[in-house]
Parts: C-alpha cells; sequence; structure tokens
C-alpha cells in the first residue's frame, strides 16, 4: 500500500514535471520572452564591463601616481645633482686654501669645513642613489602597468565587440522564431492539424456568414417579398412589351400573320 502511494506520487510528480517543462518551453519560445532574456543577458554583459572598467581604470590611476613619483624622484635625483656638486666644489675650495696656508692631508682630511663638505658630498651621493633606485622601480612598475593596461584594453575591445553581437544575434534569434512559427502554423493549416485556433475562427465566421444568409432568404420567403418581386417583375415586363408594341404601331410595323386559307370554289355546274 504504501509502495503504490509512493510510486502514485511520484507518478504526479513526473506529470507535474512535465507539464511545466512544457509550458515552460512554449513561455520560452515566445517571441517577446526571446528578445527581453536576450536584453537582460545585455545588461549583464554592460555591467560586466563597466566593473572592469573600474577595475581597469584603478590600474591606470596607479599607473598615473608611478609616474608622478617618477616624475617626482627625478626632480629630487636632479637637486641632489646640483647639490652634490655644490659639496665637491666647497670641498675643492677648502683643499685649495688649506694646502695654500701649508697644511698636510692629514690636517686637511681633520679640518672641520673638509669634513662637513665631505659628510654632505656622501650623504648626497647615497641619497641620490636611493632615489636613483626608486625611480628604476617606478619606471618598471609603470612599464608592467602599461602592458597589463594595453592588454586589459585589448579585453574590453573584445567584450564590447560580444555585445554588439549579442544585439544582432538578438535581432536575428527573434526573427528567426517568428519565421519559425509563421511557417510552422502556414504547414499545420495546411496538413490540417492547426492549433492556433485561425482555422477554426475562420470556419466559424464563414458558417455564420451562411447561417446569415440562410435566416434573410427565409424571412424574405415568410414576409412575401419573393412574390412581390416576381409581381414587380411582370409588371415590368408588360409595360414595357406595350410600349414597344405602340412604338412599333406607331412606326407602321405589324405583326404577320399567317394567311388564310384560299375559299373552296364553287361548282358551277348545276345539280342535275
Amino acid at each position: 500500500m504504501f509502495g503504490a502511494l509512493v510510486r502514485w506520487f511520484k507518478a504526479l510528480g513526473y506529470l507535474l514535471t512535465g507539464q511545466m517543462d512544457s509550458a515552460r518551453r512554449v513561455i520560452d519560445a515566445n517571441p517577446h520572452v526571446v528578445r527581453a532574456k536576450y536584453d537582460q543577458i545585455v545588461r549583464e554583459k554592460i555591467s560586466q564591463i563597466q566593473i572592469y572598467k573600474q577595475a581597469v581604470a584603478g590600474l591606470i590611476a596607479q599607473q598615473e601616481t608611478k609616474i608622478a613619483t617618477v616624475k617626482r624622484l627625478t626632480e629630487d635625483v636632479q637637486q641632489l645633482e646640483r647639490l652634490k656638486a655644490g659639496a665637491l666644489a666647497k670641498a675643492k675650495q677648502t683643499v685649495e686654501r688649506l694646502q695654500a696656508s701649508g697644511k698636510s692631508k692629514e690636517e686637511i682630511h681633520t679640518d672641520e669645513d673638509y669634513k662637513k663638505c665631505l659628510a654632505a658630498y656622501n650623504d648626497f651621493s647615497s641619497t641620490l642613489g636611493e632615489k636613483q633606485e626608486r625611480i628604476a622601480e617606478n619606471e618598471r612598475d609603470v612599464e608592467g602597468y602599461r602592458k597589463t593596461i594595453g592588454e586589459h584594453k585589448v579585453q574590453l575591445q573584445q567584450l564590447l565587440r560580444d555585445v554588439e553581437k549579442v544585439k544582432a544575434e538578438a535581432s536575428d534569434a527573434v526573427a528567426d522564431i517568428i519565421t519559425a512559427k509563421q511557417e510552422r502554423d502556414l504547414a499545420d493549416t495546411l496538413a490540417g492539424i492547426a492549433k492556433d485556433g485561425s482555422a477554426e475562427e475562420l470556419q466559424r465566421l464563414r458558417q455564420m456568414r451562411q447561417e446569415l444568409r440562410a435566416e434573410a432568404r427565409v424571412s424574405k420567403e415568410m414576409a412575401g417579398t419573393d412574390v412581390k418581386a416576381q409581381e414587380a417583375e411582370f409588371l415590368d415586363y408588360a409595360r414595357r412589351t406595350a410600349a414597344s408594341n405602340e412604338f412599333d404601331a406607331l412606326l407602321g410595323i405589324e405583326e404577320k400573320k399567317d394567311a388564310a386559307p384560299p375559299a373552296a370554289e364553287k361548282s358551277s355546274a348545276l345539280p342535275e
């Protein structure tokens, strides 16, 4: 008993599933539904492209930041080069002054002005080296961003072309569905298996027209209009015939009459 009940529920589920699948297929084949689905796909693709564009825009912003950093570091390097050259010139001037005063090399190295120039020169050189390394690093990043952004731009162009293809495909799909439906309906109608009801409606209209004609004919007969129409036709014919005879009489045209047979000759002989 329980097994039979389970099988019954399963069969009912299969039936409902089949009916829903059939109904869904009919709905899915509707041109308006197809158009709406394609429009939804286009909207989703455009939304994804917008997100993609924002990501690429973020990469471009980072690239521009790196470029600005390289520009700023380059200006710093130029300034450090000038400071380094100034420290070197100051050190040369100090050494020349000390040498002119007869100072030895060891004495020059211990001179306060010389040590300041040396410290400044070494500091500028060290800072300059660090900034040049940062410039090289940022330039590599900028080049990497350039390649990556270029690849993403190509991908974006491809996605935009895909969207245009989907739009064109939507129009073709709707046209194909409508054409196929019309061809199927025509074939079904010719085969006598039309399901759209147009043939039945046409048959009903024809039947109704025949019935109305029959009703009108019966009404005329019951109202005596047919007899009256015949009487009117006879009277009209009589009037036309009388008028024609009168006209012929005025013209001297008479209807030929059959000649009378000749009278029998009387016998001249007297009876004996």
